[in-house]
């Protein structure tokens, strides 16, 4: 049961992210739910590359069968990048709605566009 641990707790974290956009109408929390989804993702490719008593891959004397797979935290870091890019840039959009509705409410976005 524990060794499932982090692959339960990155589904909770991405149905919770999921619910989140589904159901808030305010633009940041929705951006606040595309952040949890993209955490579990994140916390479901590290305990892919997880491997018990394994080595990180700098150091190359190590045996290879004892080294952890380096191309599961590539991508994890390559995935907080390209998060942190788009929640910047998608708030950025929603200052931008808010400077021009007065609302970062969806529906009211939505209503006033005509």
């Amino acid at each position: 049961m524990l060794y499932n641990l982090p692959f339960i707790a990155a589904g909770l974290l991405m149905a919770f992210g999921i619910a989140t956009m589904l159901v808030r109408k305010n633009l940041i929390k929705m951006i606040m739910g595309l952040s949890l989804v993209e955490a579990g993702v994140n916390l479901l490719l590290v305990s892919l590359g997880y491997r018990a008593g394994g080595i990180a891959p700098i150091f190359t004397n190590a045996p290879q069968d004892l080294m952890v797979m380096p191309t599961v935290q590539a991508m994890t870091l390559t995935n907080i990048v390209i998060g942190i890019a788009t929640t910047a840039l998608l708030l950025s959009f929603v200052m931008v709605i808010y400077r021009r509705y007065g609302s970062a409410e969806a529906d009211v976005v939505r209503r006033l566009r005509g």
